[in-house]
């Protein structure tokens, strides 16, 4: 499957983005990468927050690409399009941060305490490594989208 039958299927819509919305979203997931790691807050709370990191890594991949999610389920699609944009090689990271995203829902609307230390540390050294991939694969594919300080 490709984004453009994504898109057919209305899964996906066209969006154009700019180096500065790149760069936004680039500072979210920076903020969100220290504000996960720096601690002083439940487990539950450092996981939303590397997830929402890890989540906006795939928004730069998708908004880079020229879409963003359709009406519904977006979290699910930005995720799942990773492999279509990164390749089949990407498949188990996508399944990963879809098993972080339910996990994310439950802490978030359902329980208290259904996170451990080691998924949120596990977590923020895949948002890490995950960035350094995106913005390889940015400079590679669209350098000129690639915000203006030393990636």
């Amino acid at each position: 499957m490709t984004l453009q039958k994504w898109a057919e299927y209305g899964w996906l819509r066209s969006h154009t983005t700019s180096p500065q919305e790149i760069s936004d979203l680039l500072a979210i997931a920076d903020r969100d990468i220290a504000d996960a790691k720096s601690g002083g807050i439940s487990t539950d709370w450092q996981f939303g927050i590397a997830y929402n990191a890890a989540l906006k890594l795939c928004t730069i991949l998708l908004y880079a690409e020229g879409y963003r999610a359709g009406q519904g389920l977006q979290h699910y699609r930005t995720i799942q399009v990773l492999p279509l944009i990164l390749g089949s090689k990407r498949n188990e990271d996508a399944n990963y941060l879809d098993t972080c995203r339910v996990k994310r829902n439950t802490v978030e609307y359902d329980r208290v305490g259904a996170t451990s230390e080691g998924e949120v540390a596990e977590l923020i050294d895949f948002a890490v490594e995950f960035r350094a991939d995106v913005l390889e694969w940015l400079q590679a594919n669209h350098p000129g989208l690639c915000p203006g300080r030393k990636l």
